[in-house]
């Protein structure tokens, strides 16, 4: 019976969440490279960052507020929110490193967490901190992007996995400017690095796919905004 209740729970949630915002629902697991720039591959998945593989999670969350990963609404149900389930799985410290004042989640700043082995996808968990929710601006992921992208070099992974948890968060926020933003961060970053390495006054391993999770009721809208910031790069 509670099984049932579960399923029936996760289903209502997927069907107010999608209808909320006007758009279908992508089955969870849905992978797709959206496209490739400077030998990394910019791969879209409907994934939550507690269950996505890769070297390096990513996730990003807001300066602490009371139990507002959780408040539903404005943030997403329990059963579609990735920062709740990433906060299950690390036994609490996700709201026990914020509501403590350890990581305070002003904006761009990092804290790297080595989660013991088989906790979450990642090898290794990212924290990178939005600021002030009430200030929130798309604006602001531009520089995250640049962020990830260099903690991900520092660290020397192969591929990270990335996710803006905006939604998760309540903040009800542009997906595809976001994501674009994001990407467009990225790669400042990168090729940054890449010249000072052209001037011999820089090593590093290169980054070979960078996996930016998204939610069901929005994976098609961010690789809209994936695809657009690629194709400006490229020109």
């Amino acid at each position: 019976m509670k099984n049932n209740f579960r399923i029936a729970m996760i289903i209502f949630s997927v069907f107010v969440t999608g209808t909320a915002f006007g758009q279908a629902s992508t089955a969870i697991g849905t992978a797709k490279v959206w496209g490739t720039m400077d030998g990394i591959a910019i791969e879209g998945v409907v994934q939550g960052p507690s269950a996505q593989l890769s070297d390096l999670q990513i996730a990003c969350v807001f300066e602490y507020t009371e139990g507002d990963i959780f408040n539903t609404p404005p943030a997403l149900p329990p059963a579609l929110n990735g920062l709740v389930h990433l906060d299950q799985d690390m036994k609490g410290l996700l709201t026990e490193i914020r509501k403590s004042g350890k990581f305070h989640g002003h904006a761009n700043e990092t804290i790297l967490i080595s989660p013991p082995k088989g906790t979450i996808g990642g090898k290794k968990l990212l924290l990178i901190g939005l600021g002030d929710r009430n200030k929130f601006s798309p604006d602001l992921m531009t520089g995250v992007g640049s962020v990830a992208m260099r903690e991900a070099i520092k660290l020397g992974v192969d591929n990270f996995s990335f996710a803006s948890d905006l939604k998760d968060a309540g903040i009800d926020s542009p997906t595809a400017l976001v994501a674009g933003n994001v990407v467009r961060g990225i790669f400042e970053a990168y090729r940054t690095q890449t010249w000072l390495k052209e001037k011999k006054m820089s090593t590093f391993k290169p980054v070979s796919r960078v996996i930016l999770l998204a939610g069901p009721a929005f994976f098609t809208t961010a690789g809209e905004g994936i695809q657009e910031a690629i194709a400006a790069l490229k020109n």
